[in-house]
């Protein structure tokens, strides 16, 4: 399988391309958008757009990740970065990929261990898992982080939702990690 993930950002917003072949993860591509801020609100998120939408049919991704975001103490900061999501979020969608998101705690607990782990050590963590010569730079490993965590968490979620179907539609939910009838 081949797991596309993406880190948004109004600035920058990185991406990690890996196959995933039961345990084993393999690096394919990786990479930043850098996002002229000079230009016009519109014209940014378009840049967005279309590299995310470029770059999964140059990659050719069976699934995308990306990052849920979370409201920071700047509400406007927030929604820009909303806006930028939403744009890799189309592009992704406009590529008939399943998208899978997970907030940031998950996705540095599934790589690092530690929800609260500091950007050197998801890219230390990165790097040591998929067996690179160098750190990748922040954004691209975010993003091939993203990509991690679905490979480690998208098999259980599947099963989950498997099992929650096997106990009948609508009287199944997930607590504390167990199915229970609702």
């Amino acid at each position: 399988m081949r797991i596309l993930g993406i880190d948004p950002g109004l600035r920058r917003t990185g991406f990690g391309v890996i196959d995933v072949d039961g345990p084993r993860m393999r690096y394919v591509a990786s990479g930043t958008i850098v996002v002229p801020t000079e230009q016009s609100l519109a014209k940014r998120l378009k840049v967005i757009l279309d590299s995310v939408r470029d770059i999964a049919r140059d990659t050719r991704p069976d699934i995308a990740a990306l990052e849920i975001v979370f409201l920071n103490t700047n509400p406007a900061s927030t929604l820009l970065l909303g806006q930028a999501r939403g744009a890799a979020l189309c592009a992704l969608a406009d590529a008939d990929l399943d998208v899978h998101e997970y907030t940031a705690l998950q996705i540095k607990k599934s790589v690092v261990g530690s929800g609260r782990a500091a950007k050197p050590q998801v890219q230390a963590m990165v790097q040591r898992l998929l067996n690179l010569n160098g750190l990748p730079a922040p954004d691209s490993a975010d993003a091939l982080a993203c990509a991690m965590c679905h490979a480690h968490l998208g098999p259980v979620t599947a099963r989950l939702e498997q099992m929650g179907a096997l106990l009948g539609a609508g009287r199944s939910r997930l607590r504390a990690g167990r199915i229970v009838d609702a």
